[in-house]
């Protein structure tokens, strides 16, 4: 498969990853252009999940890279990131779906799980046979979550039980495992469990009515009494620090993933303004249209640039929770312009699913809003800056 760089990378940033990497990458692009671009729009439309694609995506290490029992070769935090924007630039829903699989729910048994977990769990999931979830939002429960979890575990002999609920938990109807995170009824610390949802108790009702990502299985999650042995506790999950690091090196992924729905919104505006035709030329050749385009271009630029150097934080040992905090409240923020001079580049096509813009347009609003809105990474990176927690 021959690499080729994206017209929408006008600084050749994909240029920093080697040979091993770019084929990769084309493999993916080509996966995700023949077989899930032309689904996405009558699965966002119907609010339906394409199940076919998880296999799929398997079949190309999405769900595998970042970890040392799965990857299929050594590779950097930056060519990650331009798997996540590949998958976003076709459609931020996928790019969610894997984002949950591989970064949430993959990534806590990584980070805070045993050398057991991790070889028992990870490679079922790389190959798409365990599809996880993360459950960490509660119905009351969201930017607070440090100290506002109300979902409870209490230590029973060799078993814990669950009761509690959680919400917008992304794969959940369809998920084998999900992690939840609960308060310790004895210490009050944030502990993490894999619980198999065929667990008795446990109960996920999908969100119905959402007009973003549409195409996500979100669901409310019911705990209870839900039983879970002590060998299906996180192990080195001990407080809500340990969840930070997982959320750590999600963050970022976000961050990606809002380059790529702006691209995917660029690339669909370009390619109509240089076709749709109006008093006899191409509306690409009027001066208001480059207009939108050159201030899209350089929205995506300008980010491209700071989740780069993020990932190279990532791969160097540098990377903290402000530099996520402050990539993830700079893309998304950039994305939503983007993807609205993307969307008004159209005129009245703007907000037909035909033309793909108006499902990146819609996306982007979940996008700025889960993983840390923008104003609580606002904060994380505000107390960074002035040694200041101004978070109430």
């Amino acid at each position: 498969m021959t690499f080729e760089l994206l017209a929408s990378d006008f600084y050749s940033y994909e240029n920093l990853l080697n040979e091993q990497e770019k084929t990769a990458i084309a493999e993916l692009r080509h996966y995700l252009e023949t077989e899930v671009k032309p689904i996405v729009n009558g699965h966002w439309e119907a609010a339906t999940f394409p199940h076919e694609i998880v296999k799929g995506l398997a079949g190309r290490n999405v769900y595998s890279y970042a970890w040392d029992e799965t990857k299929p070769f050594e590779n950097s935090a930056v060519f990650r990131g331009f798997v996540a924007l590949e998958l976003a630039r076709v459609d931020a829903s996928v790019a969610t779906l894997v984002g949950v699989q591989n970064g949430l729910a993959m990534g806590s048994i990584s980070v805070t799980g045993s050398p057991e977990q991790r070889a028992e769990w990870l490679p079922k999931m790389a190959s798409g046979e365990i599809v996880g979830a993360f459950g960490l939002t509660e119905p009351t429960s969201g930017s607070d979550s440090a100290q506002g979890l109300r979902t409870v575990a209490t230590r029973d002999g060799d078993e814990w039980v669950l009761n509690g609920s959680k919400r917008w938990i992304g794969n959940a109807t369809f998920s084998d495992i999900t992690v939840i995170w609960a308060k310790d009824a004895a210490d009050g610390q944030v502990k993490g469990f894999i619980v198999p949802t065929s667990t008795p108790g446990y109960t996920a009702t999908k969100i119905e009515g959402k007009q973003s990502l549409r195409i996500v299985q979100n669901a409310d999650i019911t705990l209870e009494d839900v039983r879970v042995p002590e060998s299906l506790r996180l192990q080195n999950a001990n407080s809500f620090r340990d969840t930070a690091k997982v959320l750590r090196l999600t963050r970022a992924e976000v961050a990606w993933a809002a380059v790529g729905n702006s691209v995917g919104a660029y690339e669909a505006a370009l390619r109509y303004t240089k076709e749709r035709v109006q008093f006899g030329k191409p509306i690409a050749s009027h001066q208001l249209i480059q207009d939108l385009l050159v201030k899209s271009i350089g929205n995506i630029t300008a980010s491209l640039g700071m989740v780069v150097r993020v990932s190279q934080m990532l791969d160097e040992g540098t990377q903290k929770d402000d530099h996520s905090a402050l990539a993830k409240a700079y893309t998304t923020a950039r994305m939503r312009e983007t993807v609205a001079w993307c969307r008004e580049a159209l005129g009245g096509n703007g907000i037909v699913l035909e033309y793909d813009v108006a499902r990146h347009f819609a996306d982007a609003e979940a996008l700025y809003s889960y993983e840390g809105t923008r104003e609580m990474n606002t904060l994380i990176v505000g107390r960074s800056l002035t040694g200041f927690a101004a978070f109430v």
